[in-house]
């Protein structure tokens, strides 16, 4: 995993550029950075205290916030920034050095009161958010991006990222993994995957692409293909019925494992878009085999090679979506409907999807290794790394 800083600032403050959102803006009202020499001043022993306290924060505090500790640690150490400034592909040590050139010429002992000051406002923030917390809530400790809860027979996992358009992320993607492992072993007889928010998922975090691993951007592309095949194939393998409710847009992953649910319910204001070519990337999640199987392959080019965005009701008529139904009344209809599932006969249902499925489960299995291994090879493409670079440079700067 790539660090901020691997030996000069505390893990929580080195981990890699989170995987949550490299460039999320934290904002801590009540903090007040020092910036004049004559202020007061913090000792030593009080900077070194607060460089302990980082390991104790039990709430990752954000990349930017980060960065700033990152920056002021080396202010406070070594003075101005002293680095050459790292090339335009090394996006973990380019928004270090930002950070730490930032500062200019700002004194040691300011930069110290100032890491002093950030440390103890984070410490503060953390120690009010960890009060009390309600048993009902303790369960849900174990996802940071999902909220999961099953009633009436039906578990639902719902994407919790709505500020970030539910945007798919290393982490969401474990945690998707082992909710559905979760939900495929509990008492329920219908699992919902839907989003929170105006986005079902706006599909892969772009901003990974500065998460690089000691290994470089090679590991990365490698590690990423391995965690993509666990993905699919969870939703391949799942063994009972598996329905997405669409709550709004959906976009590259989130719309290609469509074809792998048993139903797909969606809200009238729902778009399905496959950016792949724009991207400089090729299909996923099976869609190369399962979209020209539902819709015709003259459809399923247009969406897959040109990028073409359908609207609920075109993706309803060409078979990638069950049901569309209007945006007011979206939630208690699929709702209604969904109950009325789940008192359905539940070995009869999973018996019944089994022989349903196994007749090209392994042709699933097959054609989601060859998209994973082709993806590989993509990430690692010139056009695939300089649509990334675009996008990223759209993004609010650090």
């Amino acid at each position: 995993m790539a660090r901020l800083a691997v030996t000069l600032v505390p893990p929580l403050c080195y981990r890699a550029l989170s995987r949550d959102s490299p460039l999320q803006v934290i904002s801590f009202p009540a903090l007040q950075l020092h910036r004049s020499g004559t202020t007061m001043r913090a000792s030593q022993e009080e900077f070194k205290n607060a460089v302990n306290q980082i390991k104790l924060l039990k709430k990752d505090p954000g990349n930017e916030v980060k960065l700033k500790l990152y920056a002021l640690y080396k202010q406070a150490t070594e003075g101005p920034c002293n680095m050459p400034k790292p090339g335009a592909f090394d996006f973990i040590n380019k928004a270090k050095w930002d950070s730490w050139n930032a500062l200019g010429s700002l004194p040691k002992e300011t930069a110290r009161q100032n890491y002093v000051d950030l440390v103890s406002s984070l410490s503060s923030s953390s120690a009010s958010s960890s009060q009390v917390k309600p048993e009902t809530d303790r369960k849900q400790q174990e996802y940071e991006n999902l909220v999961v809860t099953s009633e009436d027979g039906i578990t639902k996992i719902m994407f919790n990222q709505p500020t970030r358009k539910n945007a798919i992320n290393t982490q969401m993607y474990q945690e998707i993994i082992l909710a559905l492992k979760a939900a495929s072993k509990d008492d329920s007889i219908i699992t919902v995957l839907t989003g929170s928010g105006d986005y079902y998922s706006s599909g892969n975090d772009l901003t990974a692409f500065t998460d690089i691993p000691p290994g470089g951007v090679e590991e990365k592309a490698q590690n990423s293909a391995i965690m993509l095949r666990d993905f699919v194939d969870s939703f391949i393998d799942f063994p009972k019925l598996l329905i997405a409710v669409v709550n709004g847009p959906a976009v590259g992953i989130a719309v290609t494992t469509l074809g792998l649910f048993d139903a797909v319910y969606a809200s009238d204001r729902a778009t399905f878009h496959t950016p792949f070519t724009q991207l400089g990337l090729s299909p996923e999640g099976c869609a190369s085999y399962t979209f020209p199987k539902i819709m015709g392959p003259i459809k399923a080019k247009e969406m897959l090679l040109f990028g073409k965005k359908l609207t609920a009701r075109e993706a309803c008529a060409q078979g990638l979506v069950t049901e569309v139904f209007p945006d007011n009344t979206f939630q208690k209809e699929v709702w209604a409907r969904l109950k009325a599932y789940s008192k359905l006969a539940p070995n009869s249902l999973r018996i019944s999807k089994m022989i349903i499925r196994n007749v090209e489960k392994e042709k699933l299995h097959a054609v989601n290794a060859e998209e994973c291994s082709t993806l590989q090879e993509r990430v690692l493409s010139d056009e695939c790394i300089n649509a990334a670079i675009n996008f990223l440079s759209k993004k609010a700067k650090l």
